[in-house]
């Protein structure tokens, strides 16, 4: 099994690395240090999986994953963070990620990299726990509401689907981080929501 690392901290990459090639059945062919070198280390090895932090200092995982599976739709992809927040749960579940799973669970990640090859999707034990909690909604909305939508609302609510935070889409629409705020607040009170997170499952259910 041939495996691409791509973790911006070199301790972590490095221990994961060792970690896993003490395993006969992995090898690492390649690892990066930042998601813009995911693609073209990618196309240079074509590992069976490819596994990729989150948050790093030029392009995330998030949009390096994008970016391979738009060229490499087969593209087996774990993510392996120390963050566990909701909507890069969201977003990873939405680009089709094969696995998202904590750093802090270092023994599970080569069990999950073979899981992965027999076809299965991988999420580690707290995250699996609150997907259900995520899909929650305190009464159950009606998907027409979108017609009561501004284009402004969309336009939001379509950004905040793909996973962005409300900084991102203010850089986005070229708006006030304190608009956006206010913004997906009126979303909430049409469409009967609570939460963000209810809003981002809603919209990713029913786009």
């Amino acid at each position: 099994m041939k495996i691409i690392i791509i973790d911006d901290d070199p301790l972590v990459s490095s221990a994961l690395q060792t970690i896993l090639e003490a395993d006969p059945e992995i090898t690492v062919a390649a690892v990066g240090r930042d998601g813009s070198e995911a693609l073209a280390l990618y196309r240079t090895h074509k590992p069976d999986i490819l596994l990729l932090d989150i948050r790093m200092k030029n392009i995330s995982g998030l949009a390096a994953g994008e970016a391979v599976l738009g060229e490499f739709p087969d593209a087996r992809i774990l993510f392996l963070t120390t963050f566990s927040d909701d909507e890069y749960i969201i977003h990873a579940l939405r680009i089709g990620a094969r696995g998202y799973l904590l750093k802090q669970d270092f023994d599970s990640i080569a069990p999950a990299l073979k899981a992965v090859m027999t076809g299965q999707s991988v999420f580690g034990e707290e995250i699996v726990s609150r997907i259900p909690l995520m899909s929650r909604t305190p009464d159950k909305p009606d998907s027409g509401a979108f017609s009561e939508l501004t284009e402004k609302e969309l336009d939001i609510l379509r950004l905040l689907g793909d996973g962005m935070s409300n900084k991102e889409i203010s850089e986005r629409l070229f708006i006030g981080e304190g608009t956006v705020r206010n913004i997906i607040s009126t979303i909430l009170d049409k469409l009967n929501l609570k939460s963000r997170t209810q809003l981002a499952i809603f919209y990713i259910k029913n786009s």
